[in-house]
Formats: structure tokens, sequence, C-alpha cells
């Protein structure tokens, strides 16, 4: 057995970390300047400076969450494909344990890593700390592309085709900061499978990436448009090949509707799922052709990653997940050793023994899964019993029959939550073998129930003139190629939960034919079944209300919080801020098809450029009544006419100007072809939109438009990342203590 003292919490190394390389914006995922902007808006807002709303904005896209207690946060830590490398390890134990009042991280569904309990003055160190080792926070929240997932054995599970971590990587860097999803109707979450059995679940995302081959070519299917929580739906194919080459351009295409067409008013319906629901599949799939047409000549010059391609073995899939065992690689020798982590909690020294562990092996990385666990890969097969007990020293066990449960943090920090999902997927473990449990705390389904063999959402029902805490049950979901969402059940007060799980697991094990699968009994059965078989648990007689009030670990009767609601959805809409961001991605276009000589659809991004920026002063300086739709008014020179008496002449004049060299769209082709220095015209245009931002900045004093405007040096230049000071002089704050009301939800 390895000696436990190995992965005790000792700082006296800290001064001899070595000092991270050059890197450059375009490619690295951390930018400490970027971090000091955030600093500025925090010390900025503590002085009164910038409005709550404004703030909460700021910090969304910085990945600071709020939680139910006052002056805490939690920062989302994004890790692509689950990955992190040892000394990445490292830095999320000394964030816990530095800036967290209680010192632990938890691994989410995403496969993001979540610090909680951070006082915000301390968010911006925090982020530093993450930045030595490449971790952003960037984008983790908000109105962007989330954290981009995939399956736990990409790059070494014998059954795929391509190791799509290359893939995962390179969608990262592209659309990391990019102009496109800055400022996106609502969140857009991407996962990515190298076979088609699909083991990242592409149907409950907004776009699932699954590599495939079609006449011999490697390639991608494309689904999109899948989500869970309000009105869950199936994603649909909306391409059935898209070769490797065109990977982005296709991705960017199913962006960009969702960036033009989903609502931006009503953020219940903003989600892409949505979007298809409005135009139809059939429609939905003809617009996403239009626009990849246009995208994929627009990134002619920017080929998605390439990656070596293999017919794959004929095995068993892993699953979604970690692997339920030790598991053979495809590298011969080399096997992958999964680590149960109780409902995804990671105290900080284990965060740090993780990293020892990894450098002791000579291992390179180790990654998060989508049902919150850890998975060590690369272990030659003379190590795996040493490794385990490694593990085993850290506080971990691989995982055991009964222990595949999954909770979102629920009442415990979230906003949102309704129910204490974490006590409740506590007392579920063990009661259900072999199965996959799914708890969240509300209908948001952060912890995935509809794809749960059981899942449960926590809600309230009131019976009886009393409120009681009640948990809507959902059975049979899969995930996976062949799957489906789970049906749902009946609702079964939470003080009778655990007993409705055990009787339907007893049902299924006594009532099952052979070695049928939980997904196939659960849906071969009548819709009425188990309304029937928890009928009895489901029906509360006046008498029997008093015994259900409370809800589990709480000592009080039930009562949701009124917390103002959540802040998945981000802060309220900034239209004049979507307006410059689309506008900077339709720039994006003109200056890559001016490359290509390509003048006519040049003059079409540019005019597209020029009219986002004035509608949006248009909305901007007469704002409709909150939830009507805004008149698009397509013609330039209608606009100017519409801005003469209202912005000032630097705005006004130009958009006059541009109105006739740019024509309508009708005369790109006759413009392309007339004797002009577009050169010129579009560098005219760079500076309108200056000019066109400082105005509205008048107006608006808040506006962030960093890295929406034409020139910026930050995204073309490369940057040194230096230590903010001397190793020898790092300042971390004292260990924080361990609250003690939060303990007992950590385990190991």
């Amino acid at each position: 057995m390895t000696d436990p003292l190995l992965y005790s919490y000792d700082w006296t190394d800290m001064n001899t970390l070595a000092e991270p390389a050059a890197f450059n914006v375009e490619t690295a995922l951390a930018d400490p300047l970027e971090i000091d902007r955030y600093g500025d808006a925090v010390a900025a807002h503590a002085r009164g400076k910038i409005p709550d709303d404004r703030f909460t904005a700021i910090r969304l896209q910085m990945g600071t969450y709020g939680q139910r207690q006052t002056g805490v946060n939690m920062l989302r830590v994004k890790a692509p494909g689950g990955a992190l490398s040892a000394d990445q390890l490292d830095a999320i134990g000394d964030v816990a344990a530095h800036f967290a009042e209680h010192p632990a991280a938890h691994i989410t569904t995403r496969e993001s890593v979540q610090i909680h309990f951070i006082p915000l003055d301390q968010t911006p160190a925090a982020m530093h700390r993450l930045a030595e080792s490449n971790l952003t926070t960037r984008e983790a929240c908000s109105n962007t592309v989330r954290n981009m997932t995939a399956c736990a054995m990409a790059g070494a599970c014998p059954r795929e085709r391509t190791d799509i971590n290359k893939h995962v990587e390179g969608a990262v860097v592209h659309f990391l900061r990019n102009p496109l999803n800055q400022q996106l109707p609502r969140k857009f979450k991407i996962s990515f499978s190298a076979c088609e059995s699909d083991c990242a679940q592409g149907m409950l995302h907004d776009l699932g990436v699954i590599a495939t081959t079609k006449d011999g070519q490697p390639g991608f299917r494309l689904i999109a448009g899948g989500g869970l929580g309000h009105k869950p739906r199936e994603a649909i194919v909306v391409d059935s090949f898209v070769p490797e080459g065109e990977l982005l351009a296709a991705m960017e295409a199913v962006i960009t509707l969702h960036n033009k067409h989903s609502d931006r008013t009503k953020r219940a319906k903003s989600r892409l799922k949505f979007l298809v629901e409005r135009f139809g599949e059939t429609g939905f799939v003809a617009r996403y052709k239009e626009e990849f047409a246009r995208s994929r000549e627009a990134l002619a010059a920017t080929p998605g990653p390439i990656g070596e391609w293999r017919k794959p073995q004929e095995v068993p899939a892993p699953g979604p997940g970690a692997p339920r065992a030790v598991f053979a690689q495809r590298q011969p020798g080399l096997f992958t050793v999964p680590v149960s982590v109780p409902l995804g909690h990671v105290k900080a020294g284990q965060w740090r023994g993780l990293g020892t562990l990894l450098r002791n092996f000579g291992l390179e990385q180790m990654r998060t899964t989508q049902d919150q666990n850890l998975v060590i890969r690369d272990v030659p097969k003379s190590q795996v019993l040493s490794v385990i007990e490694a593990i085993q020293a850290i506080g971990f066990e691989v995982p055991n029959e009964g222990d595949n449960v999954v909770a979102c943090p629920g009442t415990w920090t979230c906003r949102l939550g309704i129910t204490g999902s974490q006590e409740m997927g506590a007392l579920l473990t063990g009661k259900a073998l072999g199965l996959r449990v799914r708890v969240s705390g509300c209908h948001n389904g952060c912890a995935q129930p509809e794809t749960g063999d059981i899942g449960l959402y926590g809600e309230g029902r009131r019976l009886h003139g009393k409120l009681v805490p009640h948990y809507q049950f959902y059975l049979g979901g899969d995930g996976m190629a062949g799957g489906r969402l789970a049906r749902k059940g009946p609702s079964v007060p939470v003080g009778r939960a655990i007993a409705a799980v055990e009787r339907v697991v007893a049902t299924y094990q006594a009532t099952r034919e052979s070695d049928e699968r939980f997904f196939t009994w659960v849906h071969r059965q009548a819709d009425t079944y188990f309304t029937e078989l928890l009928a009895d648990l489901v029906g509360v007689q006046p008498h029997e209300v008093e015994g259900l009030l409370k809800d589990y670990g709480d000592a009080i009767d039930f009562k949701p919080a009124q917390l103002g609601g959540g802040e998945c959805a981000g802060a309220a809409q900034v239209f004049i801020g979507a307006a410059f961001f689309s506008a900077a991605h339709e720039r994006r276009y003109r200056d890559a098809f001016f490359a290509q000589h390509r003048i006519a659809p040049a003059i079409e991004c540019a005019r597209h450029d020029v009219q986002l920026i004035a509608q949006g002063i248009h909305d901007l300086l007469h704002p409709a009544p909150t939830f009507k739709v805004k008149r698009t008014i397509d013609d330039l020179a209608e606009l100017a006419a519409a801005l003469s008496a209202e912005a000032p002449a630097a705005v006004v004049e130009p958009l006059a100007a541009f109105a006739a060299t740019l024509g309508s769209t009708a005369d790109a082709e006759g413009a392309a072809n007339a004797e002009t220095d577009w050169a010129a015209v579009f560098a005219h245009i760079n500076a309108w939109v200056h000019e066109a931002a400082a105005f509205c900045s008048t107006q608006d004093p808040q506006l962030d438009l960093h890295g929406a405007l034409p020139n910026d040096k930050r995204a073309a230049q490369p940057v040194v990342f230096q230590r903010r000071t001397p190793p020898a002089a790092v300042h971390l704050a004292p260990v924080r203590p361990a609250a003690e009301v939060y303990e007992p939800m950590y385990h190991g």
C-alpha cells in the first residue's frame, strides 16, 4: 500500500514550480491580461461604478457563478474533453485550499470542475493561479459555447475510428473568444464521440459530433437540437456526413443559426431545441445547409484538425462516463483505471494527491467524466494494482456495483435548487445495484436524469394545503446511439422516494426476462405500469402530510428559497453588444472572402456588418417594449435617415455613404466588378465601427465591446505568460478550514 502521507497537503514546493512558457492568445486557453480586466471590473463593482446586472454579465463570462449563499461564488473551470494534467490538478487543489471557504471541488456532468464558496474579491487571484497551468474559466458560464465534452475513452478506446481529442482541441481553440459566440441567445453545449456508439451522448446536446466514415473517407455525423430540462428533446440529424476538413465550418454553421434566429427575449425558449421546434426538422436542416455553404467557403483557408483514422475493433462500447472496471485500451499492454468519486466531490488535498500520482507513475493526464468520476489512462499492466493502491491511499476506490449515482449540487449551493439532491444521491448509493441513478434538485436537469436508468427531478407539490417536496421519476433513459430519453413516471414525495426506487429495482429483478436490460424492461411496459406500481407511495392522505413536509437534511418544513432565479441563462441580454459581436463575425467572413479574391461575398458580409451595428444603434435609441419583436430595417439608407436626428455626423454620414457604395444584395456582383478600392472601403468601415462603438458607449457607459472591434491587437499579438509575482513570493491565502455544516456531503 502506498504511504498515505505521500498525499498530505504540503506547500513547501510552491517555489520550485517551473515558469510557464510563452504562449499566443490565439492558441492558449488562459489569458492573464483578460483576468486583470476582470479584476478591475470586480473592484469597480465594489465601488459602485458598475451596476449589478451588468457586472453579472461580466463575471458569468469569466465563469464566476452566484450561489444561494451570499458573499461567495462558484468558479467553474473548463476541462475540454475532461483532460487534466498533474500541474492542472495541483492548481485546482491550490485554489480549493487557499481561496474557497470549503476546500473541495466538484466534478460536473459537463466534465468541468466547480470550486464553490470563493469570496468575489478572491476570484481574480484564483483565476490567475489556474491560469499558471493554462486552465481557464472563460466562457464556462453565460450565453456562450460551454466546455466541450468527449467520451471518456477518446484516444484509447478499441472501438474508436480516430483520436477525437485532436478535434476537440481544435474546436476549443477555434471557438474560445470567437466573436460569434460571445453573446449568444443562450448557452450552447457540444459533445464529441469517436465512433457511432456515441458514448458522449450527443442526443442531449445542442450539437453532437460523431466520428464516422463514408465510402472510405473520414468525417463526422452531426446531430443538433437536443436538450434536457424544460421540454426535453432528442437531437436530430442535421448532416449525415461532414468531411473531416470541414468540421469547424459545419459546427460554426449550427452555432450561427442559434445566434441569428434563437429567441433573445424569452430565455425559457432560447435554447437551440426550440429553434428546431419552430422551424421544423426539415426547415432547420435547410437553413443549416445554407449557412454551411457560406461558412465552408469563408473558412476554406481554415481547415479542421486532421487525425489518424483506424478500423474499429469489435468490442463492447465502454458506455457514458467512466468504465465500470479496469479497461483494456487499444494500445497493447495499456489499461485505463477508473476512479469512483462519490457524487463528484474531491477535497483539496486529494486533487494534489492525484497530481502526485500521475508524476509518480509517469502518466500524462487523467480525465473527468460525465458521470462525475475520473479515469487514469495509459497504465501498464504491471502497474495497475499499484495505481489502484495509490487511488485508495488518496481516499477513493474503483467503481463498484452500487455507486453509479450522479447528483447536481441542488440546495447545497444552487440558487435554482428545490430539493437536496446531494443528500438524496448519498442515500441512494447502494440502492440500485448495477443501475445508473441520476438526481437533480430542479427541472434544469444538470444531473441528466432523463439519461439514467432511474432519474429524479426535485419539485414542490401542494397537497391538502401544504407544500410537499417531491421527486419526479424518469425511467429507462440512455443517451447513447440506439437509446432514448427516459419515460416520465409519477411524482413521489421525497420521504417516499427511496422506497419507490427500491420497489422499481425489486420489480425489475423479479420480472425481467433472462438478462434483459433495465432500459428494455422499462420500455416494454404499458403507459400506466409505473403509475400503478407506485400508486400507494404517490397518494397522500390528509393525516400523512405532516410526516412528509421536510426534505432530507432539513430541520424545518419544506419551502423553496426565493432567490430571484438562477444564473445559468446569463444576465439580461444587452442587444447592442450582441449586435457588435455578430457584426465582428461578419467582418471575419468579409476578410476571409476578400483574401480569396471573392469580392461579391465580401461585399455582402460588409453590408451585414454595417447593417447589424446600425440596427443595433437604432434599437438602442428606440427600445421596443419588453418582449416585443423589434422591427428590422435592412436598407442602409433608411437606417441612416432614421438615425440622422439623434446620432452624431461621424456615425450617420459614413453610414449614408456605405449605403451608396455597398448597394443592395442584388447589386453585389455588379459592385464586385466595379473599379472600387475595396480594401480602402473595408478600412473605412472598420474606422466607422470604432466611431459607432464610441457613440454607443456614451449611451451605455458599461458597454463592454472588447473582442468585438476591428484590429483588436490583443487577439493578434503573442503575449508572454508570466507570473504576476516572482515564484518566491507567491501569495496564497492561508488554507481555509472546512465548514462543518457542509462536511457530510464529502466522502472519502
